[in-house]
């Protein structure tokens, strides 16, 4: 039985809303988590021990830095970043803080996605192309991405899944979406109905990004015929 209080904020909008602010929230933020943690990615797969350009000092440096980053979990990276979520759009609270905390949080992530899966890249595929003079630019471009596109392609599915649930911890710095209609609507006022509806609108959102993803990758996949 569904209480009072779902269909006043249904009525109201409030829940449908809600799903399409966790939409834009995560979306954006996978966006711009992929503009810097791509290149970062594949930044220390080049520089690597066994990279077309190794370059050991640079290589370290970029991975202790990911790496603390990676450390710290979300909650209290959260906290930390909120005179810089201040300087960068101007406030600490509400959704567009929560997106650069989002995107602090993820590019990290996203980098050793993007090094693990160019680093699947079959050394053969890419000894030809050294063999034929490509430049290391054409390589990256033309060999190392192409070759990971369906890895790269899981690895987006898997990172967009894990920011979809940072989000719903905007609610602590006045953010909206779920997460805030599951802790202010339901847990805080005992309506344990409102919570498992977030939960099962937050599992078909999941579902659809990985079903989506899966069908892209198997496409780009030259393995599958």
């Amino acid at each position: 039985m569904l209480s009072e209080m779902f269909y006043k904020l249904w009525d109201n909008g409030l829940i449908q809303l809600a799903v399409w602010e966790t939409i834009y929230m995560t979306g954006l933020a996978t966006i711009f988590s992929y503009l810097f943690g791509l290149p970062l990615g594949v930044l220390l797969t080049v520089t690597g021990e066994n990279g077309i350009r190794p370059i050991r000092w640079l290589n370290r440096v970029l991975g202790i830095i990911v790496n603390f980053f990676r450390s710290i979990p979300f909650v209290i990276l959260m906290v930390a970043m909120l005179p810089v979520a201040k300087l960068i759009v101007g406030t600490s609270l509400g959704n567009k803080a929560m997106i650069v905390m989002l995107i602090i949080a993820a590019t990290p992530y996203v980098a050793r996605m993007v090094e693990s899966s160019i680093k699947e890249v079959d050394a053969g595929v890419l000894e030809a192309a050294q063999s034929m003079g490509a430049s290391n630019m054409q390589i990256i471009c033309k060999v190392l991405i192409p070759e990971a596109k369906p890895s790269l392609i899981t690895g987006a599915v898997i990172s967009t899944v894990t920011i979809l649930s940072y989000s719903a911890m905007a609610a602590t710095i006045g953010g909206t979406g779920l997460g805030q209609v599951a802790i202010i609507y339901g847990h805080q006022r005992s309506n344990a109905d409102i919570t498992w509806i977030c939960v099962f609108l937050t599992v078909i959102i999941v579902q659809i990004i990985q079903e989506v993803g899966n069908a892209i990758a198997r496409r780009t996949d030259k393995r599958i015929k």
